[in-house]
Protein backbone atom coordinates (compact mmCIF):
# COMPACT_ATOMS: atom_id res chain seq x y z
CA UNK A 1 0.00 0.00 0.00
CA UNK A 2 1.74 3.21 -1.05
CA UNK A 3 0.85 5.70 1.73
CA UNK A 4 2.89 8.83 -0.38
CA UNK A 5 -0.09 10.73 -0.07
CA UNK A 6 -0.93 10.21 3.40
CA UNK A 7 2.85 11.06 4.32
CA UNK A 8 2.59 14.38 2.28
CA UNK A 9 -0.85 15.68 3.71
CA UNK A 10 0.39 14.98 7.55
CA UNK A 11 3.79 16.74 6.54
CA UNK A 12 1.79 19.63 5.34
CA UNK A 13 -0.11 19.55 8.37
CA UNK A 14 2.30 19.57 10.83
CA UNK A 15 4.35 22.92 8.85
CA UNK A 16 0.61 24.66 8.81
CA UNK A 17 0.30 24.19 12.18
CA UNK A 18 4.10 25.00 12.88
CA UNK A 19 3.08 28.29 10.88
CA UNK A 20 -0.10 28.92 12.76
CA UNK A 21 1.72 28.78 16.26
CA UNK A 22 4.48 31.35 14.43
CA UNK A 23 1.76 33.63 13.30
CA UNK A 24 -0.64 33.06 16.93
CA UNK A 25 2.09 36.21 18.14
CA UNK A 26 0.60 38.81 16.11
CA UNK A 27 -3.36 37.39 16.48
CA UNK A 28 -3.19 36.51 12.79
CA UNK A 29 -4.37 33.25 11.67
CA UNK A 30 -2.56 31.47 8.80
CA UNK A 31 -5.90 32.15 6.40
CA UNK A 32 -5.58 35.82 7.30
CA UNK A 33 -1.99 35.64 6.63
CA UNK A 34 -2.33 34.17 3.30
CA UNK A 35 -5.13 37.06 2.25
CA UNK A 36 -3.35 39.91 3.43
CA UNK A 37 -0.40 38.69 1.74
CA UNK A 38 -2.54 38.62 -1.43
CA UNK A 39 -3.80 41.89 -0.65
CA UNK A 40 -0.39 43.34 -0.87
CA UNK A 41 1.10 41.94 -3.21
CA UNK A 42 -1.66 43.00 -5.89
CA UNK A 43 -0.63 45.23 -8.68
CA UNK A 44 -4.21 46.75 -7.92
CA UNK A 45 -6.83 46.74 -5.26
CA UNK A 46 -9.18 43.60 -5.61
CA UNK A 47 -12.24 42.67 -5.66
CA UNK A 48 -13.60 40.24 -3.17
CA UNK A 49 -14.74 37.86 -5.83
CA UNK A 50 -11.03 37.82 -7.26
CA UNK A 51 -9.49 37.68 -3.50
CA UNK A 52 -11.42 34.40 -3.39
CA UNK A 53 -10.64 33.20 -6.97
CA UNK A 54 -7.09 33.97 -5.85
CA UNK A 55 -6.87 31.96 -2.25
CA UNK A 56 -9.09 29.24 -3.87
CA UNK A 57 -12.04 29.43 -1.50
CA UNK A 58 -15.79 30.61 -1.80
CA UNK A 59 -16.88 34.48 -1.58
CA UNK A 60 -18.38 33.87 1.51
CA UNK A 61 -14.60 33.03 3.23
CA UNK A 62 -13.10 35.22 1.09
CA UNK A 63 -15.95 38.35 3.41
CA UNK A 64 -15.25 36.86 6.73
CA UNK A 65 -11.55 36.70 6.00
CA UNK A 66 -11.62 40.59 5.42
CA UNK A 67 -14.26 41.94 7.89
CA UNK A 68 -11.64 39.84 10.43
CA UNK A 69 -8.76 41.62 8.61
CA UNK A 70 -10.70 44.83 8.17
CA UNK A 71 -12.07 44.79 11.56
CA UNK A 72 -8.16 45.18 12.84
CA UNK A 73 -6.97 48.13 10.91
CA UNK A 74 -5.30 45.92 8.07
CA UNK A 75 -7.00 46.29 4.98
CA UNK A 76 -10.23 48.96 4.04
CA UNK A 77 -12.98 48.30 1.69
CA UNK A 78 -13.53 50.53 -1.39
CA UNK A 79 -15.97 51.04 -3.94
CA UNK A 80 -14.96 49.56 -7.57
CA UNK A 81 -14.27 52.50 -9.53
CA UNK A 82 -15.20 50.32 -12.02
CA UNK A 83 -18.12 49.12 -10.79
CA UNK A 84 -19.62 51.01 -8.29
CA UNK A 85 -21.63 48.22 -7.14
CA UNK A 86 -18.92 46.15 -6.47
CA UNK A 87 -16.15 46.28 -3.23
CA UNK A 88 -12.74 46.52 -3.95
CA UNK A 89 -10.25 45.51 -0.94
CA UNK A 90 -6.66 47.67 0.05
CA UNK A 91 -4.10 47.17 2.38
CA UNK A 92 -4.06 49.88 4.89
CA UNK A 93 -0.48 51.12 5.99
CA UNK A 94 -0.40 48.88 9.12
CA UNK A 95 -1.83 46.15 6.89
CA UNK A 96 1.57 46.43 4.53
CA UNK A 97 3.68 46.95 7.62
CA UNK A 98 2.30 43.86 9.07
CA UNK A 99 2.26 41.73 6.04
CA UNK A 100 6.08 42.42 6.37
CA UNK A 101 6.39 41.00 9.60
CA UNK A 102 4.05 37.82 8.80
CA UNK A 103 6.27 37.28 5.91
CA UNK A 104 9.16 36.80 8.01
CA UNK A 105 7.23 34.96 10.93
CA UNK A 106 6.06 31.90 8.38
CA UNK A 107 9.59 31.99 6.72
CA UNK A 108 11.46 31.21 9.97
CA UNK A 109 8.69 28.79 10.86
CA UNK A 110 8.93 26.84 7.54
CA UNK A 111 12.81 27.39 7.79
CA UNK A 112 12.71 25.60 11.56
CA UNK A 113 9.95 22.50 10.25
CA UNK A 114 12.46 21.47 7.13
CA UNK A 115 15.96 22.36 9.09
CA UNK A 116 15.70 18.55 9.77
CA UNK A 117 16.47 17.93 5.82
CA UNK A 118 19.90 18.47 4.24
CA UNK A 119 20.60 21.36 1.39
CA UNK A 120 20.44 18.61 -1.02
CA UNK A 121 16.94 17.05 0.50
CA UNK A 122 15.10 20.22 0.16
CA UNK A 123 16.06 20.73 -3.52
CA UNK A 124 15.48 17.59 -4.36
CA UNK A 125 11.97 18.28 -2.35
CA UNK A 126 11.48 21.32 -4.62
CA UNK A 127 12.29 19.25 -7.72
CA UNK A 128 9.56 16.74 -6.68
CA UNK A 129 6.81 19.20 -5.78
CA UNK A 130 7.67 21.31 -8.92
CA UNK A 131 6.91 18.20 -10.75
CA UNK A 132 3.52 17.83 -8.72
CA UNK A 133 2.66 21.26 -9.55
CA UNK A 134 3.40 21.26 -13.23
CA UNK A 135 1.86 17.99 -13.23
CA UNK A 136 -1.28 18.86 -12.26
CA UNK A 137 -1.56 22.61 -13.52
CA UNK A 138 -0.82 23.99 -10.29
CA UNK A 139 0.79 27.24 -9.98
CA UNK A 140 4.25 27.12 -8.30
CA UNK A 141 5.26 29.38 -6.02
CA UNK A 142 8.99 28.27 -7.08
CA UNK A 143 8.48 29.10 -10.54
CA UNK A 144 10.40 32.95 -9.94
CA UNK A 145 12.62 31.53 -7.44
CA UNK A 146 14.69 29.19 -9.35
Amino acid sequence: MDVTGEQLMAAARAMRRQVGAGLSEWGVTPGQSRALRTIVGAAEPLRLSELADRLRIVPRSATEVVDALEGRGLVVRRPDPADRRATCVVATAEGARLAKVLERARTAATTEYLAVLSAEDRRELRRLLSALLDGHGEPDPARGLR
